[in-house]
């Protein structure tokens, strides 16, 4: 017994190890971003947008036949530019590294210290779970450190698919500093075990569903974002507006904002269902841990708003006239929804979900 309690100590006291030794390579990460960002050539990234940018939306070619004698010469082909009424053909930034090879070197740096990062805060959290014994989701600092993980591992595989996410990376970092200096600064609990409603195999399935759609959620949340920045540098060029040299330098280099409307887009329509049936699993849960299914406790309430939030900004996009702008705004609202009911009901709401005073 005394043997067990002294392994579990150490397995935790390495956990909280590995967590601080990954905030330091995120924080090398960090600024391996800010130099991507800093040393790519902005010139050059001016340059290639201004030249792409001003490329018309739909361009029709008209040739010149000259007859001389029985020879018929053909003219160079003369570009005529017959814009499509209420469209935008623009294409994607050259990425936050400018399109040079130095600002490239920086941002796999930057890639490389964050799956590193990512290794280590992995391995902190299922030591973590050894030394508890259980999921290591008990409570906020646990949550916390495994919801950054999920989300950097989540922002990985996108990479590994070959998809062009590069662009999450600087806030990515940044968001997840910022989590874990909350989390071991202000949540940190030491670890213990679980009351026994809380000690279900639905803490596996239910909380880590919550996590993983949590994770996705926010990806789309920063997509959003950097989407309404994109369109209003966009709706500004187009109206002959001359953003000022940091826009230019920031903008240009990010995709287009139909791309980052159609990525947050498809990243929350696909983890909805998810959501879905996170709140389904819950409900389950709770009919066993406290005989209901459903009793408009905080987190359940709030759960249920970010869901409807999730749906309408779902049903906006199929909507004429509420999607673009309109439909981020809704997408944004539920997202917020959901931080609400992660931090606000969990540290100032007393419930049966809340870890208020802990």
């Amino acid at each position: 017994m005394i043997l067990a309690a002294t392994t579990n100590e150490s397995l935790a006291q390495m956990s909280d190890l590995l967590i601080y030794s990954s905030m330091a390579v995120y924080t090398l990460a960090f600024f391996a971003h800010i130099a991507e960002w800093v040393l790519g050539s902005r010139s050059k990234v001016g340059r290639t947008a201004a030249a792409l940018t001003a490329r018309p939306a739909t361009a029709a070619v008209t040739v010149q036949v000259k007859q001389s004698g029985g020879t018929a010469v053909l003219d160079k082909p003369k570009v005529v530019t017959r814009a499509a009424a209420g469209t935008r053909d623009v294409p994607d930034g050259p990425g936050a590294a400018g399109g040079t090879v130095k600002g490239d070197l920086y941002g796999r740096i930057a890639v490389s210290l964050t799956a590193l990062a990512f290794l280590v805060e992995a391995s902190g959290v299922v030591s973590r779970a050894f030394a508890v014994q259980r999921a290591p989701w008990g409570n906020m600092y646990e949550f916390s450190t495994t919801f950054s993980t999920v989300a950097v591992g989540a922002y990985l595989g996108f990479l590994v698919a070959k998809k062009n996410v590069r662009w999450i990376g600087l806030p990515l970092v940044t968001t997840v500093l910022l989590d874990l200096g909350m989390a071991t600064t202000w949540l940190k609990t030491p670890s213990d075990q679980l009351v026994p409603a809380l000690d279900s195999y639905w803490l596996w399935i239910h909380v880590s569903t919550a996590i993983f759609c949590g994770a996705v959620f926010y990806l789309g949340a920063v997509a959003t974002l950097l989407y309404l920045f994109r369109d209003s540098y966009e709706n500004k060029l187009a109206t002959g507006g001359n953003p000022g040299a940091f826009a230019r330098s920031v903008m240009e280099r990010l995709p287009s904002a139909a791309s980052l409307d159609k990525f947050s887009y498809r990243v929350n329509a696909a983890i909805f269902p998810l959501w879905t049936f996170t709140i389904i699993a819950g409900a389950i849960w709770a009919g066993d841990a406290w005989g209901r299914y459903w009793g408009w406790d905080a987190k359940e309430v709030w759960s249920f708003i970010t869901w409807v939030g999730y749906a309408a900004y779902l049903h906006a996009r199929a909507t004429a006239g509420w999607k673009g702008r309109k439909a981020a705004y809704i997408a944004l609202i539920a997202f917020a929804c959901f931080l609400f009911n992660y931090y606000g009901v969990n540290i100032f709401v007393t419930s049966k979900h809340s870890y208020a005073g802990v």
